[in-house]
């Protein structure tokens, strides 16, 4: 269950926070007149730890054993996750997936701890348009690794197509906030 204040309260930091009213072009490749910048909100003390309770309200304790997402929108938001679920006692591992592998060192395109075979995992980004950055994130797992993806999210879902690219891969997007629900006036 979502706790209505946790939820609103993180409501008002993204829009007093991370909303910008301009002409943009997203990393779609799409325009737009409003941008959403959730590092802002993600990467603050009260940010993260709102954001952190969100995520764990809508996965279940022992759904999955780790979350990740692509670099940079899911960094703040994974290594959140992964602290205060530490703190209730349902400890979830983090991993970061680079937008490409590293030329020198390892050269991993999947940065964290190691997980067992199989593991399941959930996929995670800030902001969802098309869903390109998802399902790079997907396709990184599911070529480097075994493990499951159980479960596809968003912090805020522009409504531009994501959920139904993710629909015909298999995955069903669980959005805690759109983008309808950021740019409309406060109640």
């Amino acid at each position: 269950m979502t706790d209505p204040s946790a939820r609103e309260q993180l409501l008002k930091l993204l829009r007093q926070e991370a909303l910008e009213f301009k002409d943009i072009i997203l990393s779609s490749g799409r325009r737009s007149n409003y941008y959403i910048d959730c590092r802002r909100v993600t990467l603050s003390a009260v940010g993260a730890y709102l954001t952190a309770q969100l995520v764990l309200q809508h996965l279940p304790p022992r759904t999955v054993e780790a979350i990740g997402g692509l670099t940079l929108g899911a960094d703040p938001i994974v290594a959140a996750v992964a602290a205060v679920s530490y703190q209730e006692g349902h400890p979830l591992q983090a991993f970061i997936v680079r937008k490409e592998a590293k030329g020198h060192g390892q050269q991993h395109l999947i940065e964290g701890p190691y997980l067992a075979q199989r593991a399941r995992v959930a996929i995670i980004d800030d902001v969802a348009t098309s869903g390109g950055s998802i399902l790079k994130a997907i396709r990184a797992v599911q070529q480097q690794t075994d493990w499951q993806i159980a479960r596809v999210m968003c912090l805020v879902d522009r409504q531009e197509g994501a959920r139904e690219l993710l629909a015909q891969e298999g995955y069903e997007l669980s959005v805690l906030f759109t983008g309808a629900e950021l740019t409309s006036l406060p109640d």
